[in-house]
């Protein structure tokens, strides 16, 4: 049974175009995957925890000589992988905030990227000391800019650190297949922002469709 992640991060609601995006993505994959689940995460409504001090120390000990107390800095965080591991597909709704991701989303990215969950450190072998845990999964991101040109080979492109951001932290947790939907013009309006909102609604609906292939069987890493 094929498994959706539904994330969304804008503090916006009804003038949020992520949400609408991802909302409309969903209801047709489900539609196409009548038999498939659906697990959503709403950083908007629900927002996480920036890490502390306590959290570092908790994820850098081993998990064998963690306290109660380190367990529970934890929990939330072995939560959200947990989602992440239990999902094939992952499609986030990520509005583009001063040439990056909105701080709701870079608390989300900091909880999941954990040394011993979803990445492997070997200190001892120069040539491969991160070994990468997450395997057979595609995040679809669906993005939002105020302005235009953010694209490859835009004007704007070298302001967007969004998108290299996305597939640097993603591809070194295991999460290879990145595409990135984006919607622009959000602050010019009119005709220049329908035109983007419906190429990226058109494409949505494409990958809503597409028949991924299957994904890997691995070992889930779950808590320990």
């Amino acid at each position: 049974m094929t498994h959706l992640l539904h994330i969304n991060s804008s503090p916006r609601f009804d003038r949020s175009h992520t949400r609408r995006l991802t909302s409309d993505f969903v209801e047709r994959w489900k539609s196409i995957h009548p038999h498939g689940t659906v697990t959503s995460r709403d950083l908007g409504t629900d927002p996480l925890p920036h890490v502390t001090q306590d959290w570092i120390a908790a994820a850098f000990t081993p998990p064998n000589r963690r306290s109660a107390d380190m367990r529970a800095a934890l929990r939330l965080s072995d939560e959200l992988i947990d989602e992440l591991f239990d999902a094939d597909l992952i499609v986030a709704g990520i509005p583009f905030y001063n040439f990056g991701m909105p701080s709701g989303f870079k608390a989300y990215v900091d909880q999941i990227v954990r040394v011993g969950r979803t990445f492997d450190f070997h200190p001892d072998d120069p040539d491969s000391a991160y070994t990468p845990l997450v395997h057979g999964k595609r995040l679809i991101a669906v993005v939002s800019r105020g302005d235009g040109g953010y694209g490859p080979g835009g004007p704007n492109e070298m302001r967007n650190h969004l998108d290299p951001h996305l597939r640097t932290v993603f591809s070194f947790i295991g999460v290879e297949q990145v595409e990135i939907v984006a919607a622009e013009n959000d602050e010019h309006g009119g005709i220049a922002l329908a035109d983007s909102l419906d190429s990226a609604r058109r494409r949505l609906m494409e990958l809503a469709e597409a028949n991924f292939p299957a994904p890997e069987v691995v070992s889930s890493c779950r808590a320990n």
